[in-house]
């Protein structure tokens, strides 16, 4: 196709049929798509080999010649094609089901060179769907040409041996669209592009030299149709940094459209409310929290709107950090919204803002909390007093993104737990107002190369210690599967912290049987990686819904007061729950991973991870921190059945030999993939990275900034690389489509 171009639709070039399933299976709809489906690895086809003697079981290459061919209809419905070849020795059977087509190709005396993995059916050798290659036309006019049969037969072993040696892309593929399918769909849209005279390439021309990256239409035909090993392996090296510097190009051309955009100034007042906040607080700063502080204050007070992401350890008193931010803008009339991840989190906060600003200062401001379940009047007062400029502060979930929602004068967003949202998401609330100020948190510790690719469009201030007067956690992995007894004599410890008048949590990763807490991925995916004795199952994961029933047949919890704490409850109920549980009138509070975050009852001493080997890493380190907040050191025991010396059991035992989120942050991120960089899911899951990995490719994360902010420096607006800013352009358009949608 003469007009193929990287948006052409794959309807006109693989066909009707194909490309429904590709997009089915996929999403792949476009030439561009269809190209950026890499093969996950690259198989071997193995040495040229007779059909005398063939191996079961390994991958073999034959040079044969087709005997006979014929179809039958299986009992189970469908067509089997069978052909047998030979090499003038030996014989074997090729196997292929439900493609009569290949009939058309397999004609008796046709030569060509087979592929696959040797199977036995009946006594008989077999290659299931094998690849192969025929010689065609030219071999049959080698007499005619004057070639010799010994020629001719040196010419078809140098041609198998080179076959041989050629590796076979595999893709990502299922059952229904199987990776040879894909693979040929590929080899048209490639043959589409080169008569279309190939694509252009955006990556300036110096870049590519000075860094030894293949030109993109020679990357992609070898990353696709290698020759040779090395050649896949140039391609993905090329490829790999092509994806890293688009990334940091576009990171970095985000924060300099920020840093030109204007905004309002927010200053603060020399006696105004943040000075009245100050003279009241019960403690004194950090000097991390203070140092935070005024480089907050100092960027508030610019035109320039701020975009900082603020990183803390687990209770290092960062939302005190963020309210007198909120105070500041407040001076002014300004208005602030922080989003929370939960509408546990987003109730606390609430309570917290209400509980630490103290009445005069609430009812200046007039906080209001605003979430997708609370009640309709309610939501109505909240939504009346936004959009009329009473309420200074708003505490909320992803209802604050919702249509509807509208600010008098929001200056400042703050995004807590940073990690379970997405950049798209900020962007849609920052469209609330007229480019207000963001400020990000997160309480997990995040590798520079990790802060680099997903949040590189942000500055970046560090708290990593913690208040002093904290007690400090010591953690224990409690191996169950090796030594039962030590589960009984946690639930003793837990009845002894209860008899001492402190409250314990107890962690499961289900709510039920039947029920996970929604949105809980890492759960999910964790699920498959635990590691069994044997060939056994898991075990069913511990439940909110068991371990109350197992409670409730302990002697030992006879008369505690012991409630559920899940995300599927009420929001009333679950507004009740937590509340009893800070008020102290739940002595054991039985939870999913809804308390993971931004809980904070002093009173907590001691939690109990039940399945401990379901969570992340970071996870873990963040459940733990809801303990050790008050008066006495914090207990945290890891339930596992995790075999020892298993990765499952190994991120268990990490956790509790380090209570450093940063050294346990690296860590992690081995677990949990990079998530959607440039979207909305940078809590995990399926990474949108293609082959860039934030954990083994630092050093092209690192060089490809570099290069991506030299370029950026000496030409702003990209006149000398048109193709890169048209395809930057091209993205920015479709986030702005996706966040109005959200807005």
């Amino acid at each position: 196709m003469a007009d193929t171009t990287l948006d052409t639709r794959l309807e006109g070039i693989v066909g009707g049929r194909t490309a429904k399933a590709l997009e089915r299976g996929f999403g792949l709809r476009t030439v561009r798509d269809l190209l950026w489906h890499l093969p996950r690895r690259y198989s071997e086809r193995g040495e040229l080999t007779p059909l005398q003697g063939l191996p079961v079981g390994e991958h073999v290459t034959v040079l044969a010649q087709v005997l006979d061919v014929r179809s039958r209809q299986m009992q189970r419905g469908g067509k089997l094609l069978e052909a047998r070849i030979t090499d003038g020795e030996g014989s074997l059977q090729l196997t292929f089901f439900n493609q009569a087509w290949r009939a058309n190709e397999l004609i008796a005396g046709a030569r060509g060179i087979f592929a696959g993995k040797v199977s036995e059916y009946r006594g008989q050798l077999q290659l299931q769907h094998p690849d192969y290659e025929l010689f065609g036309s030219q071999r049959n006019g080698d007499e005619a040409e004057g070639v010799t049969p010994e020629v001719s037969e040196m010419l078809d072993q140098a041609a198998a041996l080179a076959y041989s040696e050629r590796p076979v892309p595999i893709y990502p593929a299922t059952s229904q669209l199987p990776s040879w399918t894909i693979g040929r769909a590929v080899g048209l849209v490639l043959d589409a592009v080169r008569s279309a005279g190939g694509l252009d390439d955006p990556l300036p021309f110096e870049i590519r030299a000075s860094e030894g990256v293949l030109e993109l239409g020679e990357a992609i035909e070898l990353v696709h149709r290698p020759q040779k090993r090395s050649d896949w392996q140039r391609a993905r090296d090329s490829l790999r940094f092509r994806e890293a510097f688009e990334l940091q190009l576009a990171l970095l051309e985000r924060r300099q459209r920020f840093h030109s955009m204007f905004g309002t100034a927010r200053p603060g007042a020399t006696n105004g409310l943040l000075a009245a906040f100050d003279s009241e607080l019960p403690f004194e700063l950090t000097d991390e929290q203070r140092d935070a502080g005024e480089t907050i204050s100092a960027e508030l007070a610019e035109t320039r709107p701020m975009h900082r992401l603020l990183q803390g350890e687990v209770g290092s008193g960062k939302t005190i950090v963020a309210l007198r931010a909120m105070l500041q803008v407040a001076e002014g009339g300004g208005q602030s919204a922080m989003l929370a991840p939960t509408e546990v989190l987003a109730a606390q906060h609430y309570r917290s803002v209400i509980e630490t600003l103290g009445s005069g200062l609430t009812e200046r401001l007039h906080p209001v909390l605003l979430t997708s379940k609370m009640p309709v009047a309610e939501r109505r007062r909240s939504l009346l007093a936004l959009a009329s400029g009473q309420a200074r502060i708003a505490v909320g979930t992803h209802a604050l993104l919702s249509e509807g929602v509208s600010f008098f004068d929001l200056g400042l967003i703050v995004v807590d737990e940073q990690h379970r949202f997405g950049v798209e998401q900020r962007e849609a609330l920052r469209l609330k107002g007229t480019n207000p100020h963001v400020l990000a948190m997160t309480a997990t510790p995040i590798p520079r190369t990790v802060a680099l690719t997903v949040f590189g469009d942000l500055e970046t201030t560090f708290i990593r210690r913690v208040p002093p007067g904290r007690q400090g956690i010591t953690t224990f992995t409690v191996p169950v599967r090796e030594n039962p007894g030590m589960a009984a004599r946690a639930l003793d410890r837990a009845a002894e912290e209860v008899a001492a008048g402190r409250q314990v949590y107890v962690v499961c990763p289900a709510i039920s049987m039947t029920a996970r807490e929604e949105g809980d991925d890492q759960i999910d995916e964790l699920l498959n990686t635990v590691e069994q004795s044997g060939s056994a199952p898991p075990p069913p994961l511990s439940s909110v819904e068991q371990t109350l029933q197992e409670f409730a047949s302990f002697p030992r919890f006879a008369g505690f007061r012991i409630e559920a704490l899940t995300g599927a409850m009420k929001s009333d109920e679950k507004d009740r729950v937590m509340r009893a549980f800070a008020a102290g009138e739940i002595d054991v509070l039985v939870a999913t991973t809804v308390i993971e975050v931004g809980v904070n009852v002093p009173n907590a001493s001691m939690m109990i991870v039940r399945d401990a080997e379901r969570f992340g890493v970071s996870q873990l380190h963040q459940l733990r921190g809801r303990v050790g907040r008050g008066s006495v050191p914090g207990l945290c025991l890891l339930m596992t059945s995790a075999a020892a010396g298993s990765p499952a059991r190994e991120r268990v035992d990490a956790v509790a030999e380090t209570s450093d989120g940063f050294d346990l942050a690296e860590r992690d991120l081995e677990l949990r993939r990079e998530g959607d960089i440039l979207g909305t899911a940078q809590s995990g899951g399926r990474s949108t990275l293609r082959l860039l990995r934030v954990t083994e490719h630092a050093e092209v994360i690192e060089r490809a900034r570099d290069l991506a902010g030299q370029l950026l420096s000496r030409d702003p607006l990209l006149e000398s690389a048109p193709l890169l800013a048209a395809q930057l352009a091209e993205e920015e358009k479709q986030r702005n489509l996706d966040n109005l949608a959200k807005s």
